[in-house]
């Protein structure tokens, strides 16, 4: 019965590395559709974000099953409440970089960046993708160093985000409505992609540690 549970723990652990990797590759897919006007990568990113939908109802169904028979305790069980946690966050990440890509689809065949923020959003779209590959390298095998790099590149997101609102703000910003909204939400699309890493990577430090810190 042991044996059993122990290759259910690592199915689920298989599954929440294959959504990772899903929401990494639909950000990547979408921010290059943002930044190119690729209505066909736009359209990959919007299929991919849908599709990471039911796979996490599926994870959560696994999940359920397995507290139902086994009835975990402990660290177990812990493990398995994250999971549940963690499988949510995954699905928000892939909904965020679908929201971008959607906006590049309907921007089509124009652009939805101007091109002072060019630069930024390329650097934001970057920072993501690399945020979500250190994600799924802290799902196959948790590293509390892995998890520290992960708070400070979102340091940097939270910079590049902030400064779109400051472009936008700013006196210099002649831009039409259209582009404020889109890269207003575009920017914040991209901010909390890489918050739901942070969050997904505290909880991985707290499960190989023991320690809780929001701040890791």
């Amino acid at each position: 019965m042991r044996e059993v549970f122990q290759k259910e723990l690592v199915e689920v652990q298989e599954r929440l590395y294959e959504m990772a990797a899903d929401a990494t590759r639909t950000m990547e897919n979408a921010s290059k559709a943002f930044i190119r006007s690729d209505v066909t990568l736009a359209d990959q990113a919007i299929a991919s974000a849908d599709q990471m939908s039911s796979k996490a109802l599926a994870l959560d169904e696994l999940v359920i099953r397995i507290l139902a028979r086994q009835s975990p305790v402990a660290r177990d069980l812990r493990i398995l409440v994250s999971a549940l946690r963690i499988s949510a966050s995954l699905e928000r990440m892939g909904a965020l970089a679908g929201h971008v890509a959607q906006i590049a689809r309907f921007r089509y065949p124009g652009s939805a960046i101007p091109e002072a923020l060019r630069g930024t959003f390329i650097e934001l779209g970057a920072l993501d993708v690399e945020l979500g590959h250190k994600l799924e390298r802290l799902l196959k095998d948790p590293n509390v160093d892995v998890a520290k790099s992960i708070q400070a590149e979102d340091q940097r997101v939270d910079e590049l985000h902030r400064s779109v609102f400051d472009t936008v703000l700013g006196e210099d910003w002649k831009e039409n409505a259209v582009f404020t909204v889109d890269v207003t939400l575009a920017s914040r699309y991209h901010e909390r992609f890489a918050d739901h890493v942070v969050d997904i990577s505290a909880k991985i430090s707290y499960l190989s540690t023991g320690d809780w810190n929001d701040t890791i």
